[in-house]
């Protein structure tokens, strides 16, 4: 009885035994089966590891869309700036002033207000009386003139012939000496007040090429020599009148850099060309001329501000930003620099304020582009990534 009790035990143990050895089978080729999916959470892993706090993924169409505007940083704090109220304006030879050269009265406009002009080209016609005696006064010249050169040329052959004396030939030669005076005189004249062919009408031309600015003259109306009639600007031809104060007149050097402030944010670069010697009665100001880097979005007549900053005051180790570039992200200040893939939010140390401008002491560097006007849209982009990581 025993031996068949230890044989019944035998059996059961290599049966329970082939059913573990069994089961852990099961459940190793279940690990091991190639269907089985991935896991999930192994995406938001990778995805974690590739994004960068504080980083706003925007390239550069979406930027420019939103009206994000960029500034590279340059050296200077407040202290080394000189904020002056400007005026676009034309340079000397960038406006021209027609006016009629004689009495008379309009009887042609040919160009409005707007218009194109070129260089010589006629803007209006008038009729006038002095533009008739002028024609005539050229005429008799030039009847002179050809009388004078017959006669000496008669003189000369005479003289040539042995027929008459000297004197005589050389009196020729001062009339027409003199004639040919007259008639340049009254060619000059006539050219001047551009008088036509028939010397009935005095033509008003443009000096320069560019776009008529003002038109005072009215068709029939009668005007006296000397009156403004038209001006013609040349757009590209312009420079920023600035002004400031004499203390700080005396700190700016011609070639001294400065930034033009547009309108919507943006800036332009522009050289100091040259300060006045004398300060503006009224506004006791001087008046420093800044030569624009182009002349994208500047008109004359507009007013605007400007950055100038001395050459002697380049080495501040400060950096001068407009204040709605700083923004304030979880009790920090905070600018956005720009970047190959978008913006980075940056930590920065803030010192004085001044003129709507913001001192950096620290955490950006310069040459760095920073985001100015549109920087709390990025502030608001960034608190919307935060939030889905």
């Amino acid at each position: 009885m025993l031996n068949l009790d230890n044989k019944n035990r035998l059996i059961a143990a290599v049966a329970v035994g082939a059913l573990v050895i069994g089961g852990g089978g099961i459940l190793l080729g279940r690990s091991m089966a190639p269907s089985e999916p991935a896991p999930a959470a192994a995406p938001a892993e990778e995805e974690e590891e590739g994004h960068v706090e504080g980083q706003i993924l925007m390239d550069e169409a979406r930027a420019k869309g939103a009206g994000i505007v960029t500034e590279t940083i340059a050296a200077g704090g407040l202290g080394s700036e000189i904020l002056a109220q400007g005026i676009v304006a034309s340079t000397p030879e960038g406006e021209a002033v027609l006016t009629a050269r004689a009495d008379g009265a309009i009887t042609r406009i040919d160009r409005r207000l707007g218009d194109f002009v070129s260089a010589g080209e006629a803007v209006a016609v008038m009729e006038s009386r002095d533009a008739a005696a002028i024609a005539a006064e050229r005429s008799s010249a030039f009847a002179r003139r050809a009388l004078a050169r017959s006669t000496y040329a008669r003189e000369k052959k005479l003289f040539d012939a042995r027929i008459t004396a000297r004197q005589d030939l050389e009196a020729a030669a001062a009339a027409l000496a003199e004639a040919e005076a007259e008639a340049r005189r009254s060619q000059s004249a006539a050219s001047a007040a551009k008088v036509s062919g028939d010397g009935r009408t005095l033509a008003v031309t443009s000096l320069i090429s560019g776009r008529v600015t003002k038109a005072d003259a009215k068709l029939g109306s009668y005007v006296l020599a000397g009156t403004e009639l038209f001006r013609v600007s040349d757009p590209s031809r312009i420079q920023v009148n600035a002004s400031v104060l004499a203390a700080d007149a005396r700190r700016i050097q011609p070639g001294d850099t400065a930034v033009i402030e547009l309108v919507g944010g943006e800036t332009m670069n522009a050289t100091v060309r040259s300060a006045t010697p004398s300060l503006d009665p009224d506004s006791k100001t001087a008046t420093i001329v800044l030569v624009p880097e182009g002349i994208g979005g500047l008109t004359p007549g507009q007013g605007l501000r400007a950055r100038i900053k001395p050459a002697g005051a380049a080495g501040s180790p400060l950096i001068a930003l407009p204040e709605e570039a700083v923004q304030t992200v979880e009790g920090r200040a905070v600018v956005f620099v720009k970047t190959a893939k978008g913006f980075q939010a940056t930590t920065v140390v803030t010192g004085k304020r001044g003129g709507g401008r913001i001192e950096i002491v620290d955490g950006v560097e310069l040459g760095a582009t920073i985001a100015t006007k549109g920087a709390f849209l990025l502030k608001a982009e960034l608190g919307k990534g935060e939030a889905e990581h």
